[in-house]
């Protein structure tokens, strides 16, 4: 695809700085683009390549760089990179129709795609212009909203939902049950039937490994707008809210509810049974034992001990801000006492 930068403006706004008729052809990083490339600077420990870059034009915070062959100014130029991205390589959309080695026992909208080997079982429903990829299974009663795509090898268990405009990655698994056992007395596990669904919402995007398990009960709920990267863990009726968004291997126990506009950095742990409420972020690798009643940002974990002296240390260290007060005060009666 080629576009004019004036073009690009008309359609994303921002102010244009040099030669309008400019054609844009891809989209690329400061120090690798070319004659029709459109780079961007959002971080400014890199504005010293805007003084060697060959970028056709820049996109960029004001005040624009001498120099330059064209500019896009705009406040948010990462973002504005992301939707000019978006533009210029638009997803590409098999042609509608179901491979003669799919099996499909539902009901498929005539404009969707139904890959090979894929399957569609009684009582599912798969929506306009959705795409069930190669190897993908569609489970009884499972619904796939409008425009939707699985990749290869996505598995969407029985009678879970999976809005509009949502893109599933390969490998993913949605509505596997949820761990949930008993205990006898003589150490068995004894296995409590997983019942409820999960629950995706619109304009959501699941990494490839993804797992996310139904519920044991209720339902897991997945909110508008969720990003979610690869190899998360889900647990059961956990609650994630709109807009929310995950990096890898983030591990959530069950019944968790994480607010709306929330992130969360790789490799977080989240347990289950608590609450953390809209805006929050966690940084990579915290481990959020508790509840997060307001919004803000949170960080840190502990090393592993035996749990009774993890319990007594842990229970010191949320003290320690009023332990150096005392001590400081000590310290201070002490210099008091001497210099009598």
């Amino acid at each position: 695809m080629e576009l004019r930068l004036d073009e690009i403006v008309a359609h994303l706004g921002g102010e244009l700085v040099g030669a309008g008729d400019t054609v844009i052809s891809r989209v690329a990083t400061l120090d690798g683009a070319g004659t029709g490339d459109l780079a961007f600077l959002a971080n400014p420990k890199y504005r010293h390549q805007l003084a060697t870059t060959h970028a056709s034009a820049v996109i960029m915070a004001a005040p624009v760089m001498p120099g330059l062959n064209a500019a896009i100014l705009t406040p948010q130029p990462y973002l504005y990179f992301a939707k000019a991205a978006q533009w210029l390589n638009p997803a590409p959309r098999p042609l509608p129709g179901i491979h003669p080695t799919a099996v499909v026992e539902g009901r498929v909208a005539a404009s969707a795609t139904i890959g090979p080997h894929a399957w569609v079982a009684p009582g599912a429903v798969v929506g306009d212009n959705a795409v069930v990829g190669a190897n993908c299974s569609v489970g009884r009663g499972a619904a796939i909203g409008a425009d939707t795509c699985l990749a290869s090898h996505v598995a969407v268990y029985a009678n879970c939902r999976v809005g509009d405009r949502c893109l599933v990655h390969a490998g993913a698994v949605i509505g596997s049950d949820g761990f949930g056992f008993a205990r006898e007395a003589d150490g068995a596990w004894v296995k409590i039937p997983q019942v409820g669904r999960v629950l995706v919402g619109d304009d959501v995007e699941i990494g490839a490994g993804t797992t996310i398990d139904r519920g044991a009960l209720g339902d897991t709920v997945i909110g508008d707008g969720v990003k979610l990267d690869n190899q998360i863990q889900v647990g059961h009726n956990v609650r994630i809210g709109a807009n929310t968004a995950m990096a890898g291997c983030v591990g959530i126990a069950g019944s968790a509810v994480i607010g709306a506009r929330c992130t969360v950095g790789g490799g977080a742990i989240i347990l289950g049974h608590i609450q953390i409420t809209d805006d929050v972020d966690i940084s990579a690798g915290t481990l959020v034992t508790k509840s997060i009643p307001r919004s803000g940002s949170y960080s840190g974990t502990v090393p592993f001990l035996e749990h009774g002296d993890w319990l007594r240390n842990f229970a010191r260290l949320r003290h320690l801000d009023a332990m150096a007060d005392r001590i400081r005060a000590l310290e201070q009666r002490l210099a008091a006492l001497e210099n009598k």
